[in-house]
């Protein structure tokens, strides 16, 4: 049977892969992708303390997180799209001079 610690030690793998993704890499897509794996693992582990506590609740927060999730990768892939427009590449280290 599976139980809470299982969960758990599955979310904290998921989220210091998301971690490791975002300081390691320099793609803007892999970055959002990392980002977004983080939300998810926070998801999971809010879900999984839901059900060990047997309350509700935590239901209607991983449903908040998961619509951050979805505002934060229309907002960050709409940067990308634009970056790209900008300076035909998505890699990070090209950005750290914008200016208007």
């Amino acid at each position: 049977m599976i139980s809470y610690d299982h969960y758990l030690v599955l979310a904290l793998a998921l989220f210091f892969i998301g971690v490791t993704g975002v300081v390691l890499r320099r793609n803007a897509l892999i970055i959002l992708m990392s980002i977004e794996l983080m939300l998810n693992a926070v998801n999971l582990a809010v879900l999984a303390a839901a059900r060990n506590m047997g309350d509700m609740y935590g239901h209607g927060l991983a449903l908040f997180i998961m619509t951050v999730a979805a505002a934060e990768a229309a907002v960050g892939l709409a940067l990308v799209l634009a970056m790209f427009r900008h300076r035909r590449t998505v890699n990070v280290d090209e950005f750290r001079n914008l200016k208007g």
